[in-house]
């Protein structure tokens, strides 16, 4: 059982290491997983200015009708948080699909293979996943910081670590249903293009862009089982919003039930389906 136990931990470090070692050594990547949320927040963050259509209003009603419809005083900081949500998506998804290369390469033969367990596969890209989202999430947090986000009165630095907390449970929870859709592909198109189905739809029929308030019923419904939901919710409760415990507290909760049972799917579709 000890030496089970090291099999499992020193593979999901050198799976992991390897991982990241991929992206720290290919310097076009990196550069633009660090450009790429600075675009998205300038492009969506500053373009969509709703507060410009209160700009006739007295400054204290503008405020009261942003405060009552998003929860903050300028739809830059609602929709700055959101973007956190849209960028640890897509680098998740990314993370998960790239066990169709590691088939094709033959390396995914080699790994399975060894006395590694199946469902550490599907652990090490939920971790790189984690890392990578971590990083893109604070660039968006620092260059938000810069172009004027405004934080709540009940923001501290003791803040970023339940924050830290929800982009790995999101992170790795999105990360393993993409390695799911790819676990038996042996071609990029079929995952990705069930991807494309589900992506934008996923995003989209949750409250990164608009409150629940603004949407259709039907859509609420939706929105309101939807894990991303919750988990921007949390990080607005955590900076942008005055925070509310006991909805920070179900949001954790929620994350934290949609990462077990995704990941207990996910490794048991990995020991099922993944095969040399």
């Amino acid at each position: 059982m000890r030496g089970f136990g090291f099999y499992r931990l020193h593979g999901t470090w050198t799976l992991t290491k390897r991982e990241l070692k991929k992206w720290f050594n290919n310097p076009i990547v990196l550069l633009v997983t660090i450009v790429q949320p600075i675009v998205w927040m300038v492009l969506f963050g500053k373009a969509m200015n709703l507060g410009a259509m209160l700009s006739n209003l007295p400054p204290d009603l503008g405020q009261q009708i942003m405060r009552s419809t998003f929860g903050t005083s300028d739809y830059f900081s609602y929709m700055a948080i959101g973007m956190i949500s849209f960028t640890i998506m897509f680098t998740s998804m990314f993370g998960g699909m790239s066990i169709v290369w590691d088939r094709r390469l033959g390396f995914l033969d080699k790994v399975l293979s060894t006395p590694v367990s199946r469902a550490t596969v599907v652990i090490a890209k939920g971790l790189n996943a984690a890392v990578r989202s971590l990083f893109q999430a604070f660039v968006i947090l620092g260059v938000a910081a810069m172009l004027g986000l405004s934080f709540s009165s009940t923001f501290s630095p003791l803040n970023l670590l339940p924050i830290i907390l929800a982009i790995c449970l999101l992170s790795m929870g999105l990360s393993t249903i993409f390695v799911a859709m790819a676990v038996r592909a042996t071609r990029f198109e079929t995952p990705m293009a069930l991807v494309n189905l589900v992506n934008l739809p996923f995003m989209f029929a949750s409250n990164v862009f608009v409150p629940f308030s603004m949407m259709p019923s039907w859509l609420q419904t939706i929105a309101r089982v939807n894990p991303i939901s919750y988990f921007t919710d949390a990080i607005r409760q955590l900076t942008v919003f005055e925070m509310d415990v006991s909805t920070l507290v179900l949001d954790f909760v929620f994350l934290g039930a949609f990462t077990l049972v995704i990941f207990a799917l996910g490794a048991f579709l990995a020991v099922r389906y993944l095969s040399r």
